[in-house]
């Protein structure tokens, strides 16, 4: 199973498609009729869409696909097969280890404590070759010696990564996620000395994600202050962050060469690739389209992927009541979190209930029309969420279904 998102012999869908709901989601519903709900759907000229777009906004820089927003095996292969695409950003080592039988430039994205998975990492060269691992600790280092010694193995690749959050002043304080205790040059530098003094490690890239930049709204229509705030702090950070890291870069190469210096997500494209010190950007949510950048200001993604739910009951004549779809995206808990009930129009949950794993009642004049066996149709948050939930996507072209691609899920994996 293959699919093609080269842009070349066919035009790209238009967007006026999947912007007018009138006609985008009764075609999707018409054209997967006969499949069974749950049913996840992939629009390959939505997702076309969607991966060159994301292209012309990395301006010149490759993406590294973060595999974590997308964990579909045929996916991930057609986009290392567009221009524009270069290697892969896993979640976990196992699934580092898996895609790298056939993937031969494989970054985990987080630290690993997977003992069995750093003594194959260590002791197949082919795999050494290709996967590398996240530090940014000696304790980390120590751990790996600890799984094997020096002697024992190949040399491990390794990525550093620097922390990219703004530690703003009082009364805002830590903005972005807590990552790595590496913060200044002097922190990098200091342990990329380490690194390199040590048998057995050869540290080969750099890594700082902005997640207070790519992951933050900016454009929330009914909350105009609130999305003014969020400029604004997106802004104070690129700033801040674009200094820190060049010099931390800088001060690195003086150890070492680096092949990567990675940086980014979806939301950031645009001012991660204005940074000179970085070579490579990470992406993936933005691929599937999920509704949480429908409130970016720089982009706007296709829906590309979204998912049916069957009817089941009408406790009320108001209401009716899927079975599941409590698909949640990770982060603060909140209704941004939830999967948005895009078709039929005039529906909405439930507040006492919300979005539930064993059913999710729907009120509304639409769900007056509904009645068991009919569908409805959402859209994820993120992305990796569809993915943990399904085993296959259908994928849609020309309003026919013409392929059905598997997830980790389909395929027996399930790493974290």
């Amino acid at each position: 199973m293959a699919i093609a998102l080269s842009a070349q012999g066919r035009a790209a869908s238009s967007p006026a498609r999947w912007l007018t709901p009138e006609l985008f989601w009764p075609e999707l519903d018409a054209s997967t009729a006969a499949l069974e709900t749950p049913l996840g759907v992939l629009h390959l000229g939505a997702l076309q869409f969607n991966a060159h777009d994301m292209v012309r906004r990395a301006a010149g820089k490759p993406i590294r696909v973060a595999t974590k927003s997308i964990r579909v095996r045929s996916v991930i292969d057609a986009l290392l097969a567009t221009d524009g695409y270069r290697g892969v950003l896993a979640f976990t080592l196992p699934e580092a280890l898996w895609l790298a039988e056939e993937v031969d430039d494989v970054v985990v994205g987080y630290p690993t404590a997977d003992r069995a998975g750093l003594i194959r990492l260590a002791t197949d060269e082919r795999l050494a070759s290709r996967v590398t691992i996240m530090v940014d600790s000696v304790e980390q280092l120590d751990f790996i010696d600890g799984c094997i010694p020096p002697g024992d193995r190949e040399s491990i690749r390794l990525c550093l990564e620097l922390d990219a959050s703004w530690r703003a002043a009082p009364p805002l304080g830590n903005i972005g996620v807590l990552r790595s205790p590496i913060f200044t040059a002097d922190d990098a530098v200091r342990f990329a000395r380490e690194i390199t003094r040590r048998p057995g490690f050869t540290l080969v890239g750099m890594m700082a994600y902005e997640a207070q930049i790519a992951g933050l709204v900016d454009d929330v229509g009914s909350r105009a202050a609130y999305s003014a705030g969020m400029r604004w702090i997106k802004r104070q950070s690129v700033s801040e962050l674009s200094e820190r890291r060049k010099a931390a870069v800088e001060a690195v190469r003086s150890v070492c060469e680096l092949e990567f210096v990675n940086g980014g997500g979806t939301g950031s494209l645009e001012s991660t690739s204005a940074d000179d010190s970085v070579t490579e950007i990470a992406a993936g949510s933005g691929l599937f389209g999920g509704h949480l950048f429908d409130n970016y200001r720089e982009f706007r993604p296709a829906p590309a992927a979204s998912f049916a739910l069957s009817v089941v009951r009408k406790p009320r004549e108001d209401t009716a009541t899927v079975l599941g779809g409590g698909w949640t995206a990770s982060g603060p808990p909140g209704r941004d979190r939830l999967p948005q009930v895009a078709w039929p129009q005039g529906l909405d949950m439930v507040p006492r209930e919300m979005a539930g794993e064993v059913q999710t009642p729907l009120v509304g004049k639409a769900a007056v029309r509904l009645r068991p066996g009919d569908r409805v149709w959402f859209r994820h948050t993120k992305s990796g969420e569809l993915s943990e939930h399904l085993n296959a996507f259908a994928v849609v072209d020309d309003g026919t279904v013409i392929d059905t691609l598997p997830t980790y899920r389909g395929e027996g994996k399930a790493f974290l």
